[in-house]
């Protein structure tokens, strides 16, 4: 099962920064009107600030170690403070069929934010949002989407991260053994 809808969003949102390679998506105002806007968030036109970037890089970092924490480790507590501080413009509004997140004011970037945010809503809604985590390479800690039965997957890419983690765990294993070996074998006389 693909990642779908909200989720999705979320995920793509959390990969505009690649930690592996230091790839960063987002590094302009118009670059990040140009993210949402291509996501139906904002308004093609609509004017950003660096301060809406700073912003949208807190939130995204926040939603990261979100991710962390789905994928079975700590999240950090800075990162969830800043998340957390991050969307005080959003708010819940109530209608016939539920409540949605909605920007308590004005400003475009916010109503964008809270469009993100509500993503999050849906996607705990329809049980996806606990499927979606980073990968467990330190180095890596890029998005996915777990799609396995037993919701157990802890890399990217099996063939890629799975693999390098995989092989540098059995490298380390052999290396002790052989530090073992050698250290119990009695000084030749």
């Amino acid at each position: 099962m693909p990642a779908a809808g909200a989720v999705r969003l979320v995920r793509d949102f959390v990969n505009t920064y690649e930690p592996q390679v230091g790839a960063e998506e987002l590094t302009t105002p118009e670059q990040l009107r140009e993210w949402l806007a291509q996501r139906q968030l904002l308004a093609p036109g609509a004017r950003l600030r660096p301060a809406d970037l700073a912003t949208a890089v807190t939130v995204r970092e926040g939603l990261r170690s979100v991710l962390r924490a789905h994928a079975g480790h700590p999240a950090d507590p800075a990162a969830l403070a800043a998340l957390n501080q991050a969307l005080a413009p959003v708010r819940p509004a109530f209608t016939a069929d539920g409540y949605h997140l909605v920007a308590a004011g004005g400003p475009a970037f916010d109503r964008a934010l809270a469009g993100l945010i509500d993503a999050v809503r849906q996607a705990t809604e329809d049980g996806t949002w606990t499927r979606l985590k980073v990968c467990e390479r330190d180095t890596c800690r890029w998005a996915f989407y777990d799609d396995s039965r037993n919701r157990v997957r802890r890399w990217c890419s099996m063939a890629g991260c799975g693999n390098h983690v995989k092989m540098r765990r059995a490298y380390t294993a052999r290396t002790r053994r052989r530090q073992g070996e050698q250290d119990a074998t009695p000084p030749a006389t």
